[in-house]
């Protein structure tokens, strides 16, 4: 796959529900980083395994339902691509609108992402999810109190 059709593909299954098979489009050694990641949450993961255990429970997070807006521009790497996309949907846990911006960098070799940072903001995603602690405990793996 190209990296544009990786992208294409991965959006198609992040709004497809399956976690398994997004994170099967990393190379076994790739790299997911969180360069905003808020205190408490995640700011790397490395390999195949580590994503697909974070992106496990997402879909009972959050139900993203479309992509809204999505651009993609090619740098002067071949096998990078940056891309910004909405996604919106609803949140599981409350029903309230789900809607975010996200951009991310990924770098695409042999048919794999290797390396995707994900520039996302923490900030916004804490406020559709009620509170920062709620960001936490749905994506770090801690516990509501």
């Amino acid at each position: 796959m190209t990296p544009s059709e990786l992208v294409d593909r991965a959006l198609a299954l992040l709004l497809a529900k399956d976690m398994a098979g997004f994170a099967g489009l990393w190379a076994e050694s790739g790299v997911l980083e969180f360069p905003f990641a808020p205190p408490g949450y995640p700011t790397r993961l490395d390999g195949r395994a580590a994503i697909e255990e974070y992106m496990r429970g997402y879909p009972d997070i959050v139900d993203m339902r479309e992509i809204t807006e999505k651009s993609l521009h090619r740098s002067v790497d071949p096998e990078v691509v940056i891309v910004e996309f909405v996604a919106a949907g609803r949140v599981v846990a409350t029903d309230a609108p789900y809607q975010m911006r996200y951009i991310a960098v990924i770098t695409v070799r042999d048919n794999a992402i290797q390396h995707y940072r994900d520039y996302w903001s923490p900030h916004a995603a804490a406020e559709t999810l009620g509170g920062a602690d709620h960001l936490v405990t749905a994506f770090a793996g801690g516990t509501d109190e």
